[in-house]
């Protein structure tokens, strides 16, 4: 193999690297404020059947939910927002999973929130700073 084939292959296969770590790495990156998705039990509600909701697409939606019990509200695992706005073009955030649901059912949100039914029990999905507190999107 020639020299300038050899440096051209080492070149293409650290841009297949680097790519590749662009696209892996900003998951682990825990960088600013931590979100979580909260769902928290309401009354009757216009909202998407949540027996539908692939937990492989709507991870933080699903946790959320299985995570209510009772009176209680539940919440998915943090996710952090970084800094500078890198990593939302490369992650899932649960702000992705309210935008998706706002459009499966319009109906189904009231301007901050997405309500969803699962099991005869209707939940309010809010993203939140404060686990238990305020809405914060």
């Amino acid at each position: 193999m020639r020299r300038r084939t050899r440096i051209a292959l080492l070149v293409i296969l650290g841009v297949v690297f680097a790519l590749l770590a662009l696209g892996a790495l900003p998951n682990y990156i825990r960088a600013g404020d931590p979100y979580y998705l909260t769902a928290t039990p309401v009354d009757d509600h216009a909202a998407i059947n949540g027996s539908d909701l692939d937990e492989r697409r709507y991870p933080y939606t699903t946790a959320a939910v299985a995570d209510a019990t009772g009176d209680g509200a539940g919440r998915s695992e943090p996710y952090w927002r970084g800094y500078v706005g890198f990593k939302e073009a490369f992650t899932h955030s649960p702000f992705d999973e309210l935008s998706a649901l706002r459009q499966r059912n319009p109906d189904a949100n009231d301007g901050e929130a997405i309500y969803v039914r699962l099991d005869n029990r209707y939940y309010r999905l809010t993203v939140t700073q404060d686990p238990g507190g305020t809405t914060d999107e």
